[in-house]
């Protein structure tokens, strides 16, 4: 097997759990090869590095291998590399940290929880002192 179609290898090693989400995801622009965006019939080769946004980060796999058929998790790593840089991980911890302060829009006031939640989070910094 020389080529694959980017969506199917997407599903196949299991970056998104179906093909029709992957195929939407190149439609929206949120997958890239060499910072261009690509359909869902775009062909790759093994060596290609793939970029899959998936806010707040972008993921970033170097393709080992090709395969259209979907595999057990254990057999993944045959395939890709997850060659994602480590800030794009220290921005995916910071937003856990941070809890709700990001808020949607239209969510309503917070709950009993999330709020007991932000002001231990709050306590961490002193807002008081000059």
């Amino acid at each position: 097997m020389d080529e694959v179609r980017i969506d199917k290898w997407l599903w196949a090693v299991r970056v998104f759990k179906t093909r029709t989400i992957a195929s939407d995801a190149c439609k929206k622009g949120r997958v890239l090869i060499d910072n261009v965006s690509v359909k869902p019939s775009r062909m790759i080769r093994a060596g290609d590095i793939v970029q899959v946004r998936k806010p707040p980060i972008t993921f970033s796999f170097k393709v080992l291998d090709l395969s259209d058929k979907r595999m057990g998790a254990k057999l993944v790593p045959q395939f890709m590399e997850n060659v994602t840089p480590p800030e794009q991980y220290e921005i995916l911890e910071l937003n856990k940290i941070s809890g709700f302060v990001d808020r949607q829009r239209g969510t309503g006031r917070p709950t009993k929880k999330e709020r007991r939640d932000l002001d231990q989070f709050a306590d961490m910094f002193d807002f008081d002192e000059p």
